[in-house]
């Protein structure tokens, strides 16, 4: 085929290609394309929770998944050494923010790692002093999107964030793992205690988990939620939908709005719960 040729039919090759390959114009023929591609073994069901997972980034928000402030472990500024360890050692955690009880402001986060660098010296002429060690703390607002949150983690090289509400107040914190667990899932280590399956928010918002079983979630709510067959929150709330809702989806039943906060292919994940005609700061 000589060079003529080729121009005259490269417009019919250009609309053929087309029709083949149709350009992707949307999220959902996205993810139509990446199931399309697991079922063809181009790629795996991991790799392809992973994407989407990514892709959900932009439309949950930091409330979604924060840590709620009544589960949140801070230390205060007047804690001394003894105290500090036994608060570290109880808790597991590797990070602490530090807040002023007066002012009722967080001062900056203190690291576990610092205080297990002291004592391993065992210097006991110099007294351990916190102040010498806080990072800084990133402030962030409930609203803001975690694919922000995580673009702020990286440049700023910070794994945790203090969430404040519209108030200032100190509502929760959020960690990078948090953001990460949205992506690939839930991540566990050998020091990891299994959590509440229902946590209060302390504004008439729940955060569950979708496989929390009913009769769990009657007792916590004082209610009698029931459906034939159904032994889970997230079965009882696919059931109301009558097919597997999207993230953000919500739904009223049986007196409790619900709202698909993580969910794949299969089942649902996690879930907030609030009961109708109560009232929030964020709605």
């Amino acid at each position: 085929m000589n060079k003529k040729q080729l121009i005259t039919i490269l417009p019919f090759l250009q609309r053929l290609k087309k029709i083949f390959h149709p350009p992707i114009h949307s999220k959902d023929a996205l993810l139509q394309v990446l199931k399309e591609s697991e079922e063809s073994h181009i790629i795996d069901s991991h790799s392809r929770l992973i994407i989407e997972g990514t892709m959900q980034l932009e439309k949950l928000e930091v409330r979604d998944v924060m840590v709620p402030k009544s589960k949140m472990v801070m230390i205060e500024h007047n804690t001394q050494v003894k105290a500090l360890l036994d608060i570290m050692i109880h808790s597991s955690h590797s990070r602490f923010p530090v807040i002023n009880t007066d002012s009722n402001r967080i001062l900056g986060i203190i690291l576990a790692k610092d205080l297990l660098g002291y004592l391993a010296n065992n210097n006991k002429k110099i007294e351990f002093n916190y102040r010498e060690y806080l990072r800084n703390a990133i402030l962030v607002p409930e609203s803001k999107t975690l694919g922000a949150l995580l673009r702020d983690f990286q440049s700023k090289k910070s794994h945790m964030a203090i969430v404040i509400d519209e108030y200032g107040e100190i509502a929760g914190l959020i960690t990078l793992e948090d953001v990460l667990e949205q992506i690939v899932g839930e991540i566990e280590d050998e020091h990891d205690f299994e959590q509440d399956s229902i946590i209060d928010f302390g504004d008439g918002r729940y955060l569950l988990k979708a496989n929390t079983p009913l009769e769990e979630f009657n007792d916590f709510f004082k209610v009698k939620l029931a459906i034939d067959d159904v032994d889970t929150v997230g079965g009882f709330v696919v059931a109301g939908f009558t097919y597997l809702p999207k993230q953000m989806s919500n739904i009223d039943l049986q007196g409790f709005n619900f709202k698909i906060l993580k969910t794949d292919s299969r089942r649902l994940h996690l879930l907030e719960v609030k009961k109708i005609g109560t009232s929030t700061k964020n709605t």
